[in-house]
């Protein structure tokens, strides 16, 4: 009897003890997964972004790659719809499903501009939505006028002429007649959101040009900036020698690379 009831508290200790790693491991995965950092950059934010812009997304790639992030390019499905030089933005995200409600929609809708600020990069994802379109004439002109830099939608766009004759940068999937109203519900934004395997969260700075998107992580942003602004020299200086016509092998004797 006595080695019965030892069994049995053990069990309950081994238990509880699980019970309390488990959770222990879930609030640090919530904390990994949805923790919004405000972090201040080192320099304003204009400053930052206006840096980024000088550079181009191959470069600032390599750069995360160096931090060991691989997966911070958006899908290759999303495409800009002019051959873009670098904008770049802070995230701001949105979040729709393909839904038949109505009631509401514009409501939160209105919420969701009323809350796009300056230097914005729009990140929405449809969740896979091909019926509806989530950006048009009227919200590039919103977005411009309230200062917003782009627009990046895995999804679709319409009124195309008057996107391009407003000359705001959008990234998109396709293009197509169909309004959002009826066919999409917006129902998140200003929130964490996946794409494939790329993780944006709010406040992310965002870099867009002809060769797609790419989502830098706040938190290192600046230190990214510098090391890119590194390779940036760097090339110059590659690029020099290969004009000057040295051989590959005494550029790459002297740290160059191709």
């Amino acid at each position: 009897m006595s080695t019965e009831k030892h069994t049995n508290g053990s069990q309950s200790g081994t238990d509880q003890y699980r019970k309390e790693v488990g959770m222990m491991n879930l609030e640090r995965f919530i904390a990994e997964r949805e923790t919004i950092s405000d972090k201040p950059f080192p320099i304003p934010d204009n400053e930052l972004l206006s840096r980024f812009e000088q550079l181009y997304t191959g470069a600032v790639n390599d750069v995360l790659r160096e931090f060991c992030l691989l997966h911070q390019a958006l899908p290759n499905r999303i495409v800009p719809l002019r051959e873009y030089r670098t904008v770049a933005g802070l995230a701001f995200t949105v979040k729709s499903a393909p839904n038949a409600k109505i009631t509401g929609e514009m409501e939160f809708r209105t919420q969701m501009l009323d809350a796009m600020h300056e230097n914005a990069f729009v990140i929405w994802d449809s969740s896979k939505d091909e019926q509806a379109t989530m950006w048009g004439g009227v919200m590039t002109a919103t977005a411009k006028g309230k200062g917003i830099k782009a627009a990046c939608l895995d999804g679709g766009i319409r009124d195309t002429h008057q996107i391009l004759e407003a000359d705001f940068p959008v990234f998109y999937k396709y293009r197509l007649s169909n309004g959002s109203l009826g066919r999409c519900l917006i129902t998140h934004f200003q929130t964490v959101i996946q794409i494939d395997d790329v993780t944006i969260k709010p406040g992310d700075v965002v870099l867009g040009d002809i060769d797609g998107v790419l989502i830098v992580p706040r938190d290192i942003a600046y230190q990214v900036l510098l090391r890119a602004e590194e390779i940036r020299q760097n090339e110059k200086q590659i690029f020099g020698w290969v004009h000057s016509g040295e051989s590959i092998h005494t550029i790459t004797e002297r740290g160059g690379y191709f």
